[in-house]
């Protein structure tokens, strides 16, 4: 089946089989048992070569996977940031969300991607958008972040971004609360001087 050995060659990461078993017919829109398309499965991996592969042969990067990842959300998530940027040149759509109702810039926050976090901004995502958690990105990367150096710079950049650092979680406790509760020093300096209450 070519559709099966399009998946393996995007997991192995093999663009010159992705291009021939295109070339045979296989659909570039191929699904595995999980739901993921090729593209997918090759961002899953971190392959570039073969996202490449794929993107230029029309994959569809907001593709959704059963539990509701694209190839864009993933690579925000994971900063897989040269796939994440393929995505974003090839239609990566910045409203979209993950099953936690998240955009791709809350996990990429909380993980500490710093130079994701900086490219999902210039490419113009919403920095105050809130999950189902009732977090936004600037909340996450304070509550579930380790107040270290790289956290402290997402922080940083969000703020740069305009966000609003008094946009509270779902039980009105403020990012500068919780930055304080946790004694992140230097993410309650920037939050104050970015006046936050």
């Amino acid at each position: 089946m070519l559709e099966t050995q399009l998946i393996s060659a995007a997991e192995a990461g093999d663009a010159d089989k992705i291009k021939s078993l295109l070339q045979q017919g296989a659909s570039v829109e191929t699904r595995d048992a999980s739901g993921a398309t090729a593209l997918l499965v090759a961002t899953h991996e971190n392959r570039v070569a073969a996202a490449r592969a794929l993107i230029g042969a029309g994959a569809d990067v907001n593709a959704k996977d059963k539990i509701q990842d694209s190839p864009y959300l993933y690579a925000g998530a994971r900063g897989h940031l040269e796939i994440l940027k393929l995505t974003l040149a090839n239609g990566a759509n910045l409203k979209s969300t993950n099953r936690y109702g998240g955009t791709a810039l809350i996990p990429a926050s909380e993980r500490g991607h710093v130079e994701t976090v900086k490219t999902l901004i210039e490419a113009g995502v919403d920095v105050d958008h809130i999950n189902r958690l009732g977090w936004t990105a600037l909340l996450e990367a304070i509550i579930l972040g380790t107040g270290g150096e790289k956290h402290t710079e997402i922080v940083r950049l969000l703020i740069t971004a305009g966000a609003d650092v008094n946009l509270a979680d779902g039980d009105g406790v403020s990012p500068l609360t919780h930055a304080r509760q946790r004694g992140y020093d230097r993410i309650e300096k920037l939050l104050v001087d970015a006046d936050a209450r």
